[in-house]
């Protein structure tokens, strides 16, 4: 009888998760390397460029991949043939191995998770609970599946229940417009169908730890329903042009995984959750020798790419940019931002919002007159580094105070990830402001370009205060100008056009 020992449970899945924040998965970095060399469209393949060169310095300099470094599940197949060495239950094993790894000094990771979802929210301080699945299965080891998944990309998973002759790929191509930018494409498209509501979004979520291997299922061909079904939405979601970060391009998915069940004969469920660039997750068998020993990828993986943002590049000073200045810039343009910046999340915009409305005003030194503010939560910085890895968050969450920031504030623009809704573009056009978009699944390369990092205010809610940050030659891209176009609406549309002839007529 197979013995595993606590401490090799715990240790295994807290090097794992150690593990996963810093190293891509093999096949996840060939198919980005595909993706660039392929693209034609510029912006999105100087996107592609910035997550590779992020991906290659995590690997050697083993930090977070993405400044988000997600919400810990776990897929546990335990052999009903094994036996246990430990005082405690499974899930208080995960958990302390949560804690471990999110804790550990050498690499600290970003504790994201709260409590009292519904409530006060608050930040539990090491990223646990895990959100774990166990299986008792035959056999006599431990199957682990780690996983930790970006609330960017899990915040966009969707349901349905089609009726049973509904087009599964209809739904799709329909749904996957309305996603934006914010869940950091390219990545996979992940899917369950059948079985019951619950079922399926646990199927397409495991869906998402099966290997990247489009490219192996073209050559070889379909021999199934869901093979067939995998290779149509590969070409048809590709042929929407959304491309990397929905800046328009040739590849908006490295892969469709798809996972079914049988269901009712009245349902047809369908469960769709997109993984971003940030894609990490490992495998490893415990059968009673001792701890996982994970090899990480070969140095060698990762394409040789040269990026100099600078050729083609506008520098601007930040410490002294007028809205005269904004007006000139236009949407796909690359600009290089010097100078210092704010930060601010989804909490701190509440906090101002409140003060704000009570007549109050903003903490001493708090002050956003002609400032840009950089939606981000931080990685704490461990060794020398001023701050840990520091990649943008999704904008669209903040869209509902952009008009309170830019009429009351004296905002002049705003750096963050994705598109902006209607709302906040109004805000934009009206204010003739200006909205920035830093790479998503660029975190360390970015942080890079962070020279200095200090708390302005609401230091209590940890990475959600407001820090003002120096940078040097920090790379964006404007996605909305002073005129409130939109590189979001205008590029995939132009790409969609553009690609109709190589794969299928668009969806309409």
């Amino acid at each position: 009888m197979t013995i595993i020992k606590q401490e090799d449970f715990i240790s295994s899945i807290a090097d794992a998760l150690q593990f996963i924040s810093y190293y891509h998965p093999a096949d996840f970095i060939q198919a980005m390397t595909k993706a660039y060399e392929l693209e034609e469209s510029p912006a999105a393949k100087d996107a592609i460029a910035q997550i590779l060169i992020n991906s290659r310095m995590c690997a050697i300099g083993h930090r977070p991949i993405c400044q988000d470094t997600g919400i810990v599940t776990v897929f546990l197949e335990i052999g009903m043939d094994i036996q246990w060495e430990t005082t405690q239950n499974i899930d208080d094993m995960v958990n302390e191995a949560v804690h471990r790894a999110y804790m550990l000094p050498e690499n600290i990771l970003r504790a994201s998770i709260v409590s009292d979802p519904a409530g006060i929210r608050k930040n539990t301080g090491d990223n646990t609970p895990a959100v774990i699945h166990t299986e008792i299965v035959s056999g006599d080891t431990i199957n682990v599946i780690v996983a930790a998944k970006g609330g960017g990309s899990e915040n966009k998973a969707k349901f349905t229940v089609l009726n049973p002759n509904d087009s599964i790929v209809d739904w799709v191509l329909n749904t996957v417009p309305t996603l934006g930018a914010g869940w950091c494409p390219p990545g996979t498209l992940n899917i369950g169908i059948g079985g019951t509501a619950e079922k399926a979004m646990l199927m397409a979520k495991k869906a998402m730890m099966a290997p990247i291997n489009i490219q192996d299922l073209i050559k070889k061909g379909a021999s199934s329903t869901i093979e067939n079904l995998r290779l149509e939405l590969y070409k048809k979601v590709n042929a929407l042009g959304i491309g990397a970060q929905g800046l328009g391009g040739l590849t908006t998915v490295l892969d469709i995984k798809i996972l079914d069940y049988p269901t009712h004969a009245a349902s047809k469920p369908v469960a769709m959750i997109p993984n971003c660039a940030a894609t990490r997750h490992a495998h490893f068998t415990l059968d009673g020798s001792g701890p996982a020993n994970l090899q990480p990828p070969d140095i060698n993986s990762w394409p040789d790419i040269k990026w100099d943002p600078g050729q083609s590049s506008r520098r601007v000073n930040l410490d002294n940019i007028t809205a005269d200045d904004i007006k000139s810039w236009k949407p796909g343009e690359t600009i290089l931002l010097n100078g210092r910046l704010l930060t601010g999340r989804d909490t701190a915009h509440k906090k101002i919002a409140s003060l704000l409305d009570a007549g109050k005003p903003l903490p001493d030194g708090l002050d956003f007159n002609n400032r840009f503010i950089y939606y981000v939560g931080p990685v704490d910085p461990v060794g020398d580094e001023v701050v840990g890895p520091a990649g943008p968050t999704t904008a669209t969450r903040m869209d509902k105070f952009t008009e309170m920031m830019l009429s009351q504030t004296g905002l002049l623009g705003m750096i963050g990830k994705a598109e902006r809704g209607p709302t906040a573009i109004k805000a934009i056009k009206q204010h003739q402001s200006v909205y920035l978009i830093a790479t998503g699944g660029a975190a360390y390369l970015v942080s890079k370009a962070i020279r200095s990092s200090r708390i302005i205010a609401f230091a209590e809610l940890g990475m959600e205060a407001v820090y003002e940050f120096e940078v040097e030659d920090m790379p964006v891209t404007v996605a909305v100008d002073s005129q409130g176009e939109s590189i979001h609406e205008t590029a995939p549309r132009e790409w969609q056009q553009r690609i109709s002839s190589i794969y299928v007529d668009p969806p309409k």
